[in-house]
């Protein structure tokens, strides 16, 4: 069986942060049962966050990662750092009231401020810099979107935030937009290299290539793995893109989202240094990111010129393909000084019903297990305040953003209400799967390097036929609430259209919240 390397994560494609950084470092796998004070659950920029933070204040930090670090979304990131929110401050002004608006304002910024205040006290050296970010229109947007989102920007607290007829930038014509200084970038793969470093040093101990099992929280609290070895602590903290240990509730609260992005090469100096988002839907976000050698270690003169968009449904796309054409194509029509597009790739985003994400006590579970979920778009930011509001409350202390992003809040508001409706009747819909035939008639019918689902009897098989014609087969039922995976050409796997559980070709589990493998087929 196809087994992923440490510089590829969850999915065929590759990102542009791999193939620009020296290799993350490596930890071995648990081996036998330990203690720790905090269990922490997840790689990337989340979990990493949470224990540097806890160690920082003197808690024994045990993390897992059930494959490399940085091996889920966060190596599939664009890595902007950003305290313009993609759901608008006039949204979240309605969803929230003005208090809940500048709270989000403040957390978000906040993040950023962490981030940099890290990079500086353990001299990690990632390209973090601050830079101005663009807020602006597509070609048929209004006027009033802006001047309705600087007013609610300002009552949140950004009254440096400022409106101009264009941001003059080089190499792309903005038009109308509101400003938005005082952001960051960084290359994400350098700062957690840093990051884990930096735990290690502390004394936290980090193994990968672990496969948490069972989560238990109470006075037995701690993590079981698939080899059945034991972390026990006083606290878990489960930071794995969307959780696993909670079977139903959460995931009626958020919903999985692919995203694309492009790495394409533009000449050095061609493009102004900033963040640029449009307010298309979906919208499009753009960034530079800085390349001083090529992957064989030779000088260049040229940056990427990041680009992502074209979000949908997870599961429900027969053509994902065709997304990241409309991005190469909407990128190659706005940067005349593209010349090559180097790296293209999907990431998975996971959409709150009200447009904030979660962080705190896990819902309907003990007091000390803790989930960070939900980033809607703002993995970067939210896997920073995330750690801060969870460490707060492991260490009993006040969080002004505790309450905010709670993960048993409920928010009555229509908008919000409206969603979470749309959304689960979209879920509902996907069942129907379960009474069709399938989407060919046989495994015969499946070309080589494709799957598709066949009918066989009551059964639903997943077929994948590799390049060589051999044929694999594993159960095409999501082993979390049993929905219908359908096949993803270009990551080369099985997605669930419901709650965005994700397999390789073989059925090996690549992400949640299922938390494991397809079954195999007798």
């Amino acid at each position: 069986m196809a087994q992923f390397s440490p510089t590829r994560t969850s999915g065929a494609t590759q990102s542009s942060w791999f193939p620009t950084a020296t290799p993350l470092p490596t930890f071995p796998k648990l081996t036998k049962s330990t203690t720790a004070d905090v269990v922490v659950v997840g790689g990337g920029i989340a979990g990493l966050t949470t224990a540097y933070l806890l160690g920082r204040a003197g808690r024994k930090v045990v993390l897992l990662e059930d494959g490399e670090l940085a091996s889920g979304e966060t190596g599939r990131t664009t890595a902007h750092l950003s305290f313009a929110l993609d759901d608008r401050y006039t949204t979240l002004e309605q969803l929230f009231g003005e208090e809940g608006a500048r709270l989000a304002a403040d957390s978000h910024r906040s993040a950023v401020d962490t981030i940099e205040q890290i990079v500086q006290r353990e001299n990690i050296t990632c390209d973090f810099e601050r830079l101005t970010g663009y807020l602006y229109l597509p070609k048929d947007g209004k006027v009033q979107e802006l001047d309705d989102e600087l007013e609610a920007a300002h009552r949140a607290g950004l009254t440096d935030v400022h409106r101009l007829p264009d941001a003059e930038a080089q190499g792309f014509t903005t038009g109308e937009c509101l400003v938005f200084p005082n952001q960051g970038q960084f290359h994400i793969l350098k700062y957690l290299s840093g990051l884990a470093e930096a735990v290690t040093r502390q004394g936290g101990r980090i193994f990968t290539n672990t496969h948490a099992t069972e989560v238990k929280g109470g006075s037995k609290a701690g993590v079981t793995t698939t080899e059945g070895h034991e972390v026990h602590a006083d606290a878990v903290v489960i930071a794995t893109n969307t959780p696993f240990n909670d079977r139903v509730v959460m995931h009626t609260k958020q919903h999985p989202y692919r995203t694309y992005a492009i790495a394409a090469r533009v000449p050095k100096g061609a493009i102004t240094t900033a963040l640029y988002w449009d307010t298309a839907d979906p919208y499009h976000y753009i960034r530079l990111q800085k390349v001083e050698a090529s992957p064989a270690g030779e000088p260049v003169d040229y940056d990427l010129l990041l680009v992502g968009g074209e979000d949908h449904k997870t599961g429900q796309e027969p053509n994902p393909e065709a997304h990241l054409q409309c991005l190469e194509d909407w990128t190659r029509a706005n940067f005349p000084a593209v010349q090559s597009i180097e790296y293209r790739w999907s990431g998975q985003v996971m959409e709150p019903v009200d447009g904030l994400a979660y962080a705190g006590r896990n819902p309907l579970d003990d007091d000390n297990v803790y989930i960070i979920t939900g980033d809607s778009g703002h993995g970067m930011t939210h896997g920073t305040l995330g750690p801060l509001i969870v460490t707060d409350l492991i260490l009993g202390r006040e969080n002004p953003w505790a309450k905010l992003y709670d993960p048993g809040r409920t928010t009555l508001k229509l908008e919000s209400i409206k969603e979470y409706v749309t959304e689960n009747l979209n879920v509902a819909a996907e069942y129907t799967d379960l009474l069709t035939g399938g989407e060919v008639e046989s495994a015969e019918d499946v070309q080589p390097g494709t799957g598709a689902v066949i009918g066989r009897g009551p059964l639903k098989v997943a077929v994948y036929r590799d390049p060589q014609g051999q044929v694999h087969e594993c159960s095409a039922l999501c082993p979390h609430l049993h929905c219908i995976v359908h096949w993803n050409s270009l990551e080369t796997s099985w997605d669930c259209p419901c709650h965005g559980s994700r397999f390789d070709a073989y059925g090996k589990l690549l992400a949640g919240p299922a938390n494991e493998d397809l079954a195999k087929v007798e």
